[in-house]
């Protein structure tokens, strides 16, 4: 009996990697986004005046916008949030200040208040998690968070003590 005709072939195949938004071979340097004006020079991309000449693409944090396709989601909820909504708010928007002026392809999408919680999502993972640290040192509370899909996702909760 020859086993090789007899293997399983339930088995699923897992892809190598596999994100949309990652670059898969170098891009053409220099760069400016159309939509943000983000420059691509160096290897990386960096608030920097466009040099002549350069070639007009959409920045992946641009694409992920138009896309509707977070990376990061980011809740907030308690009594304690709600009492302090402005504040807060003001950190997460001086947090995401600081971190889109040192990595503009890292950004907050949206804020979406609901009834008992608020939601962010963010164009890359590193922000959110930012965001939720932020307001742990500043205000304490419970703070969680759960990578997903090889860590390119992250969802940050946190609610206040």
């Amino acid at each position: 009996m020859v086993k090789g005709n007899y293997r399983r072939r339930d088995r699923l195949v897992k892809e190598k990697q596999h994100d949309t938004y990652k670059e898969r071979k170098k891009r053409t340097e220099p760069t400016v986004c159309t939509e943000c004006g983000a420059v691509f020079v160096g290897g990386r991309w960096t608030w920097t005046e466009p040099p002549e000449g350069a070639i007009r693409e959409q920045c992946p944090a641009c694409m992920r916008i138009a896309d509707n396709f977070p990376a990061g989601y980011v809740e907030f909820k308690g009594d304690f949030f709600e009492q302090r909504r402005e504040e807060i708010m003001n950190l997460v928007s001086n947090e995401e200040k600081q971190e889109k002026g040192e990595h503009p392809l890292e950004r907050i999408m949206a804020i979406t208040p609901q009834e008992d919680l608020t939601i962010i999502t963010t164009t890359g993972v590193h922000i959110a998690r930012r965001l939720g640290e932020a307001v742990v040192r500043a205000y304490q509370g419970d703070m969680s968070f759960t990578y997903g899909d090889n860590e390119k996702t992250i969802r940050v909760q946190w609610k206040s003590k």
